[in-house]
C-alpha cells in the first residue's frame, strides 16, 4: 500500500451528487463553494468554468476534466458570464433538452465528493483551487468519463456500483495528477516517489501503531541512522520522529471524531503505549487533553493539514 493510497483509506471518500446533464445554449449552473471537491467532466460540445471573485477561467472540449475544491461559488456555462442558476432550478430550465438530441447541446457530468476528517481536508488543500486535466490520448481518465457518460445514459442492472466505482477511479486519477502538478502538494507525496524515503514513509503511514526508532527507519531506508535524518529532513523538513509524531495526532484526530472508539483505543492505534501517554502528546500539540477536544471536535469543521 503506498502513501497515498493510504490517505485515500483513512480519508474514507464519499459521492455525493452525481448527474449527466444536456442542456442548450442559453444555460448556465452555478455550484456553492460549499463543496468540498467538484467534478466535471465535458463529453460533448464545450463549456466555461469561473470561480466567483478570483479570475479562474477555464474552457472544457470533449474528454476534458476539471475538479474545483470548495471556497467560492463557482459556475459552468455555454458562455462566459452567462446567467447561472442552482441545480434544482437548472434541472427545471433544461429537462426537456434531452429530448431534442440537438447536436449542439451540451452533455457534462458533475459531481460532488466529501473526504473525512484531517486527512482528507488535506489532500484536498493540497490542490489548487481549480484544476485542468486535459482529454489526451493516452490519458486514462478520457476512458472513464466515456464510461461514466454511457452508464448514466443507460439505466442497466447494477448500474449505480459502475457509477460509484467509475466516479471513485476518476476523482483518484484527479487526484493523482493534480497532486503531482501541485506547487502546494504535501512534503510526503514529493518524498514518497523518493526510493530513498519511500520504504520508511510507507511503513509509517501503514503502521502508526508501531513504536518506530529512526534506527528502525533507516534500516528499511537501507541508510545509516545520520544519512537517513538528514536526508529526511531536506525532503520532509523535519526530523523523522516529528514527522511521525504529527501523523499520529493527524490519525487521532480522525479517531477522535468516531464516537464509537473509545479513548484507550485511540491511544493504542495512535501509536501510544498508554492513554496516559496519549493524553500527555496530546495535550502538548492541542493544548487539551483528548476527551474534552473530542467534544469540541465534533462540532467543528475538519481542518486542512498537510498530512
Amino acid at each position: 500500500m503506498d502513501v497515498l493510497q493510504e490517505h485515500l483509506v483513512r480519508a474514507r471518500a464519499s459521492g455525493g451528487v452525481f448527474a449527466r446533464s444536456i442542456a442548450v445554449a442559453p444555460w448556465g449552473l452555478r455550484l456553492p463553494g460549499t463543496i468540498q471537491l467538484a467534478v466535471h467532466a465535458m463529453v460533448q460540445g464545450h463549456a466555461w468554468l469561473w470561480t466567483e471573485g478570483d479570475g479562474h477561467r477555464l474552457e472544457l472540449k470533449p474528454g476534458d476534466l476539471a475538479l474545483v475544491r470548495g471556497g467560492p461559488d463557482h459556475f459552468v456555462a455555454h458562455e462566459l458570464g452567462a446567467r447561472c442558476v442552482l441545480p434544482e432550478d437548472f434541472r427545471s430550465l433544461h429537462a426537456s433538452d434531452e429530448a431534442k438530441l440537438d447536436p449542439r447541446a451540451a452533455v457534462f457530468l458533475c459531481g460532488a465528493y466529501r473526504f473525512a476528517g484531517d486527512i482528507g481536508a488535506g489532500l484536498v488543500s493540497a490542490l489548487p483551487p481549480v484544476l485542468s486535466l486535459p482529454s489526451s490520448i493516452d490519458n486514462p481518465i478520457h476512458g472513464v468519463v466515456a464510461l461514466l457518460s454511457r452508464e448514466l445514459a443507460n439505466c442497466e442492472p447494477g448500474r449505480q456500483t459502475v457509477l460509484d466505482r467509475l466516479l471513485d477511479v476518476l476523482v483518484v486519477l484527479g487526484l493523482r495528477a493534480g497532486l503531482a502538478s501541485s506547487a502546494n502538494a504535501p512534503a510526503w507525496f514529493r518524498a514518497a516517489s523518493d526510493p530513498r524515503l519511500s520504504r520508511a514513509l510507507q511503513a509509517m503511514h501503514e503502521d502508526a501503531s508501531k513504536p518506530w526508532t529512526v534506527d528502525e527507519l533507516a534500516r528499511l531506508s537501507n541508510m545509516s541512522r545520520a544519512t537517513f535524518a538528514r536526508v529526511f529532513q531536506v525532503l520532509l523538513g523535519q526530523t523523522p520522529m516529528k514527522y511521525l509524531t504529527e501523523w499520529r495526532m493527524t490519525v487521532a484526530r480522525d479517531l477522535l471524531r468516531a464516537q464509537e472508539v473509545p479513548l484507550a483505543d485511540v491511544a493504542e492505534r495512535a501509536g501510544y503505549s498508554s492513554l496516559y501517554a496519549f493524553a500527555t502528546a496530546f495535550r502538548r500539540h492541542h493544548g487539551q487533553p483528548p476527551g474534552r477536544w473530542r467534544q469540541h471536535g465534533l462540532n467543528q469543521p475538519s481542518g486542512t493539514l498537510e498530512h
